[in-house]
């Protein structure tokens, strides 16, 4: 990953165009790059009969080393899929009648149409997003991470997160994300539920065929982890062929016993409130799993040293 701090503005300027010309050219033989207005932008390539349409920022671009595609888009290349990516320049949170009318345009004309099978995926923003739009392709499949259903301080006052955002219209088009996704087909939603606004965000998605998958201690952002598990490029083809369950999250979910931030996660939180014994079992486990990770055994040696 690229260090912003040693990046000027005009360095980052010039990442970011390098980024538009790169879709740009992506795009021209197969699909199109267009801005929706100042802040959006419209990538589509048409590759084959599953679509992903995914939602991100140009930020999340420009902090990546150049040409370095985001983990969803760099699935569905390997796999052959068309893409529509939507970016937004910071968080706009797509609430742009721009972005609206684009959509209304791809109804109108049957876009979605054209494809076998579509897939909706985003993550926090974008997973609000990704629920959000799916209401203009009936049907498709949703992938979301950590999903916002709405902003609006009538309905969501107890999430403090994103006070500008509040000033923003999530009473119209394309609104409430929960009542979007009822024409839609299977919908995961993966949150950590240690983090109380994205369980009650979640919570506020209450249709049958919405299916809530908990990654407990990832944090609060956990797309980054899912995909250094290697457990979203699954997901994302379970998605797309309708049988991401929650048996098979179960069994993806398992790698996490692998990945050290979130062994360190659960490390901490047993520090802070667990039994002596159940955090010295853990420590012992942790210790054989990582040893490279020194700060196991050294807390296991301060726990399980003899009193002075």
């Amino acid at each position: 990953m690229i260090d912003e701090t040693t990046l000027t503005a005009a360095g980052m300027s010039g990442i970011r165009q390098a980024w538009l010309e790169r879709l740009e050219d992506l795009a021209e033989d197969s699909g199109y790059f267009e801005p929706l207005g100042p802040r959006h932008w419209a990538y589509f390539a048409d590759e084959g009969p599953t679509l992903l349409v995914s939602f991100q920022t140009i930020q999340s671009l420009e902090s990546r080393d150049p040409g370095v595609m985001p983990e969803p888009q760099r699935v569905a290349e390997a796999q052959g899929w068309s893409q529509l990516c939507l970016l937004s320049d910071g968080e706009t949170w797509f609430r742009d009648r721009r972005v609206w009318g684009y959509f209304d345009r791809l109804i109108d004309e049957g876009f979605f149409e054209d494809f076998d099978r579509v897939v909706f995926h985003g993550a926090g923003m974008g997973g609000y997003a990704a629920c959000a739009f799916s209401v203009a392709a009936p049907g498709a499949s949703v992938l979301a991470i950590r999903p916002v259903a709405t902003l609006a301080p009538v309905v969501a006052g107890w999430d403090r997160r994103h006070m500008a955002a509040r000033r923003l219209d999530f009473s119209s088009r394309f609104g409430f994300a929960p009542d979007m996704v009822e024409g839609a087909g299977p919908v995961a939603l993966i949150h950590d539920p240690a983090v109380p606004e994205d369980a009650m965000h979640s919570a506020l998605f209450r249709r049958r065929h919405v299916v809530p998958l908990a990654c407990r201690y990832l944090g609060a952002q956990p797309e980054q982890a899912l995909a250094d598990m290697g457990v979203l490029e699954p997901l994302l083809l379970a998605a797309a062929e309708r049988r991401l369950t929650g048996a098979l999250w179960s069994g993806l979910w398992r790698r996490r016993r692998d990945h050290l931030p979130w062994v360190r996660n659960l490390g901490a939180r047993l520090a802070a409130g667990a039994s002596r014994q159940r955090e010295v079992a853990f420590l012992e486990l942790a210790t054989r799993r990582f040893p490279q990770a020194p700060r196991f055994r050294k807390r296991l040696e301060m726990l399980t040293a003899p009193p002075a």
